[in-house]
C-alpha cells in the first residue's frame, strides 16, 4: 500500500523537530559546561601568594579596579569538576547528533587545512585528544604552589613537576585550532590557513612566537624557528597578486629546506584588504598534497619593489598583522615580535621554569607585568650569538650593538641596559630588573613576553608611519605595568647594522601618522584609560 505524501511529510517534520530539540538540549548542556569551566576570565592579572597560602596562585586573580564592574561575583569551578559536567554518554550524544545534523543538511564541516594524503596529528586533533592530554598533567596540591625551591635538574627542559605547577599557576584554557575565514575591519583573514604539524599544544606548556611579514621576508622563517623550536604564529599580508607567491613560498618552506622544522612548528595566516582580494584563493588541501618543485628558486627571493603591495603603493598594516598572529596563538604566554628578530636558544624552558619556581619578584608584585627582552644588532659578516657570553664578547669588539643605536636609540633604550650587558650569564633565567616606561624611557618600545590579557596594537597605524607600538606602550604605562627584564634572554636582528637613511616619502607618511595619533588616538586613550604622571607617547 502506498503511504500518503502528507504522512511522509508529517514524519519528516517530526524527525526535524526531534533533531532540533536534541541540538537545543546539547547547546544548553555545552553552554552550562563552558560557563562553569571558564577559568580564564577577562581582566585577569597576577598577584603574590600570601604567607599562609591563601591565594591559589601567584598569577591569577580578578581585577578590583577595572573588571569588577559587575554587581554579582562569579564562581568558577576547578577544571576537573567542569569536565565532569559532561560525562561520556553526553559526549557521545553530541558527536552523534552533530553527525546526524550534518547528514540531514547541506552544510559541511570546514575541511582540514592538511592534505588528506599526509594527515598529521595537528589536522585531526579532537576534544578527546585535548582532554586526554590535560588529564595526564600532574596537578600539585595548593601548598606546593608556595614553594619557591622547585627542584629543577635541567633548566633547558620541562619536567612533569614543572608542567603540573604551570598548569595550576596559569589556570589557562585551550583554544581552537581550526581553519576559519573571518573579517577584521576592512581585512579578510584566512586564520590557520596552513597549520603546523605539532599536534595538541596545551596552553601552559610552551610560548608562541607571534610575528608577521610580507612573503618577501620569509627567508627569515627557518633561522627563527631553528632557535625557537616551539609554536610560531605567522600572519602574512597577501593582497592581490601577492597571494600566489605567498602560497608558493609556504610550500617551499615546508617541502624544500631539508628538515621538518617549519612543518612542525609554523602556522600561517593570510590576510588582505577587501579592496585587494586575490583573484584565485588556493585551497590548502589541494596545493599541500602536491610537493613543490624544489629545483626552482625560493619564491620569496624577489626585488621588494616588484610586489603587488609596492606596485599599488599600499601601506603595510603592521598592527593588523600583529594582532592576527597574536589572536591565533594557542598558548597562555606569547612573544609578539618581528620576523627578523631571532631569539636566544632555550628561552622557552628557562622562562617557564622561572615562572614555575614563582620566586621574587613574581610572588611579591601585585601589578600587571610583561617580560621585556634585550635586543641587539650584529655585523653582517658574523654569526648570530648563541649565548649571552658570546654576545658580550661581540659587544666588546663592536661586532654587536644595541638595537637601533643609529636609527632610534630612545625607542629601545632599556632600563639598566648597561648593567645588563655587563652582568655575567647565569645558569638559570631570572628577573634582572623591574623597570617602568617613564622618565628617560618614556618613548621605549619594548618587545616582551606577555599574555592575551595585554593591550592590543592600534590597527589604524601603519609600518610606514613609524612608532606603531607607541600607543600600546602608553596604555601599559597608564595601567602601571611592571616591566620585568629577563637576565639572560635576548633577540638578535638579522645580521647587518642598520643606519638611518632619509626617506622623504616615508617621512611625509610619518608626519601625517604622528598628527593623527596626537589629534585623534591620544584623546581616545585618555578617555578610555585615563592618565598617569610620567606617561606619554
Amino acid at each position: 500500500m502506498q503511504v500518503p505524501k502528507f504522512v511522509i511529510m508529517l514524519g519528516n517534520r517530526r524527525n526535524l523537530i526531534f533533531r532540533v530539540s536534541i541540538v537545543f538540549n546539547i547547546a544548553v548542556l555545552l553552554y552550562a559546561a563552558m560557563h562553569y569551566s571558564g577559568n580564564s576570565a577577562p581582566g585577569v592579572e597576577w598577584v603574590p601568594i600570601t604567607v599562609d597560602g591563601s591565594e591559589r596562585s601567584a598569577e591569577l586573580r580578578y581585577l578590583k579596579e577595572e573588571a569588577r564592574n559587575e554587581s554579582e561575583p562569579r564562581t568558577y569551578l576547578p577544571e576537573s569538576s567542569a569536565r565532569n559536567l559532561i560525562d561520556s554518554s553526553a559526549r557521545n550524544l553530541v558527536e552523534s547528533s552533530v553527525r546526524n545534523l550534518e547528514e540531514s543538511t547541506s552544510q559541511k564541516s570546514i575541511p582540514s587545512t592538511m592534505p588528506t594524503v599526509n594527515k598529521t596529528a595537528s589536522s585531526t586533533v579532537s576534544v578527546a585528544d585535548v582532554e586526554k592530554k590535560i588529564s595526564a598533567v600532574p596537578v600539585p596540591a595548593d601548598a606546593d604552589l608556595t614553594n619557591e625551591a622547585l627542584d629543577i635538574a635541567d633548566e633547558d627542559a620541562l619536567s612533569e613537576a614543572t608542567l603540573g605547577r604551570l598548569r595550576s599557576l596559569l589556570a589557562c584554557t585551550e583554544k581552537d585550532f581550526t581553519y576559519q575565514t573571518v573579517q577584521r575591519g576592512e581585512f579578510w583573514v584566512l586564520k590557520n590557513f596552513v597549520r603546523a604539524d605539532h599536534g595538541t599544544i596545551l596552553c601552559h606548556e610552551a610560548i608562541t612566537y607571534t610575528t608577521h611579514a610580507g612573503f618577501e621576508f620569509l627567508d627569515n622563517v627557518l633561522p627563527l624557528v631553528e632557535r625557537w623550536l616551539a609554536p610560531v604564529s605567522l600572519a602574512i599580508h597577501a593582497p592581490g597578486a601577492d597571494f600566489a607567491p605567498t602560497v608558493n613560498s609556504i610550500r617551499y618552506l615546508r617541502d624544500c629546506l631539508g628538515n621538518e622544522l617549519v612543518r612542525q612548528y609554523v602556522t600561517f595566516h593570510l590576510f588582505f584588504s577587501n579592496k585587494h582580494i586575490p583573484t584565485n584563493i588556493a585551497d590548502p588541501d589541494t596545493y599541500l598534497s602536491t610537493p613543490f618543485n624544489c629545483t626552482l628558486d625560493p619564491p620569496y627571493v624577489v626585488n621588494a619593489s616588484t610586489t603587488y603591495m609596492k606596485q599599488k603603493n599600499l601601506l603595510y598594516p603592521v598592527n593588523v598583522a600583529r594582532n592576527i598572529a597574536r589572536d591565533a596563538a594557542l598558548t597562555h604566554f606569547i612573544l609578539p615580535s618581528d620576523i627578523e628578530l631571532y631569539p636566544s636558544p632555550n628561552l622557552i624552558p628557562r622562562f617557564l621554569n622561572m615562572i614555575a619556581r614563582n620566586a621574587k619578584p613574581l610572588n611579591t608584585s601585585t601589578k600587571p607585568r610583561v617580560f621585556p627582552i634585550s635586543i641587539f644588532e650584529v655585523d653582517a659578516k658574523v654569526q648570530v650569538p648563541v649565548t649571552k657570553t658570546e654576545l658580550q664578547q661581540m659587544l666588546r669588539n663592536n661586532t654587536a650593538i644595541p638595537f637601533h643605536k643609529f636609527v632610534c636609540p630612545n625607542c629601545h633604550n632599556i632600563p639598566q641596559g648597561a648593567q645588563w650587558m655587563a652582568a655575567q650569564e647565569t645558569s638559570q633565567m631570572d628577573v634582572f630588573h623591574v623597570g617602568k616606561r617613564h622618565g628617560k624611557f618614556v618613548h621605549w618600545e619594548p618587545i616582551f613576553i606577555g599574555t592575551h590579557q595585554d593591550p592590543y596594537y592600534d590597527e589604524r597605524l601603519s609600518w610606514e608611519g613609524k612608532k606603531d607600538k607607541m600607543t600600546q606602550g602608553y596604555i601599559l604605562c597608564v595601567k602601571d605595568y611592571d616591566f620585568m627584564i629577563l637576565n639572560n634572554a635576548f633577540l638578535i636582528h638579522k645580521p647587518g647594522i642598520k643606519r638611518y637613511v632619509r626617506n622623504a616619502k616615508r617621512d611625509a607618511i610619518a608626519g601625517r601618522q604622528t598628527s593623527y595619533v596626537k589629534n585623534v588616538i591620544m584623546p581616545e586613550l585618555k578617555k578610555l584609560f585615563g592618565t598617569r604622571s610620567g606617561c606619554a607617547l
